[in-house]
């Protein structure tokens, strides 16, 4: 039978790592980017609320995804750290990662169709590509994958387009 814990209670570094599988080197970092927060004992040690592991845990999966901490960043900013965080605001911010994890799903989309346009048409020569970009005519437009790029963008238009059909 598990003893019940109290929402106050504080959690060594060693207790969230055990409890979380995070190492504390993680942990630290984390603190430092501000994705958890920790107190400190007269003894200047470490000392997390309960409800840090929830945080923890949701940054473990994103990484295992690999979703950028930044975005973790921006899911988590109305999160609050110095209480136990409501169910309204984990809604929010599972609204706002939704959103974010969206437009990176389309993204890999359109690098998958890309990929299967270009090596699934087994052509394997730079020549028969260039018909994609002829005498290299995007380097003008900068560094970086251009057609993506300009992809992305076509879908942002036409995505504000639906919203103001609306």
């Amino acid at each position: 039978m598990s003893v019940p814990h109290e929402p106050e209670e504080l959690l060594t570094i060693g207790e969230m790592r055990r409890r979380t599988g995070v190492a504390a080197s993680a942990l630290r970092y984390y603190e430092e980017l501000q994705l958890i927060a920790a107190v400190r004992t007269g003894g200047n040690q470490r000392r997390y609320a309960r409800h840090m592991l929830r945080r923890v845990s949701l940054i473990s999966v994103a990484k295992r995804l690999g979703v950028p901490l930044a975005d973790v960043q921006l899911a988590f900013a109305d999160v609050p750290m110095d209480t136990t965080p409501s169910h309204a605001d984990w809604q929010r911010a599972s609204r706002r990662w939704k959103a974010q994890l969206q437009e990176r799903r389309r993204g890999l989309e359109r690098l998958e169709a890309e990929l299967t346009g270009c090596i699934g048409c087994g052509c394997l020569s730079l020549k028969a590509c260039a018909l994609l970009n002829p005498d290299d005519a995007l380097a003008a437009t900068g560094a970086g994958p251009r057609r993506l790029a300009d992809l992305r963008e076509d879908e942002g238009r036409q995505d504000e387009d639906r919203d103001d059909e609306v």
